[in-house]
């Protein structure tokens, strides 16, 4: 059987690679806080924050600057658009919490899967070293984010 390799990442899309890897952890404390019995209005309070502070400024940079690489009549393009609208509602969904956050952490997970095993790959083979370097310019290298106060997970 073989193995997966790495993905090599170009440099320009590591930090939003890493942010992706946040996400994972998202659905990663969503899932332990399902197994641990944590009450939904704290996990709801935490989708509510992490949405604002990873996941819209994330999904705000890729449509701005990374998917225009490829265009909007790009089948992957309008799949991960498609997909941003779906997670968003999810993330916006106050009528029934339980349900959407057992959802989102799903269909969040296979978001970013699609995102970093095809979609990227896709970008960095067709994108220009000048498209490449204005991506890396707009960056923000510094992917330290605030704590979450209320580590339901533990």
């Amino acid at each position: 059987m073989e193995k997966n390799k790495p993905i090599k990442r170009h440099e320009a899309l590591r930090p939003l690679s890493r942010q992706h890897h946040f996400g994972l952890l998202y659905s990663w404390k969503i899932r332990k806080g399902f197994a641990n019995g944590s009450s939904i209005e704290r996990m709801k309070e935490y989708s509510n924050w992490f949405f604002k502070t990873e996941i819209k400024p994330h999904f705000t940079m890729e449509e701005k600057h990374i998917f225009p690489v490829l265009g909007g009549d790009n089948l992957l393009i309008k799949r991960a658009l498609k997909e941003h609208r779906r997670l968003e509602r999810l993330f916006n969904e106050t009528e029934d919490p339980e349900r959407s956050l057992s959802i989102l952490e799903e269909e969040l997970q296979a978001h970013i899967r699609f995102e970093e095993r095809i979609l990227f790959n896709e970008i960095q083979k067709v994108a220009s070293n000048d498209q490449l370097q204005k991506i890396e310019d707009i960056h923000s290298h510094d992917v330290s984010k605030p704590e979450y106060k209320d580590p339901f997970w533990v």
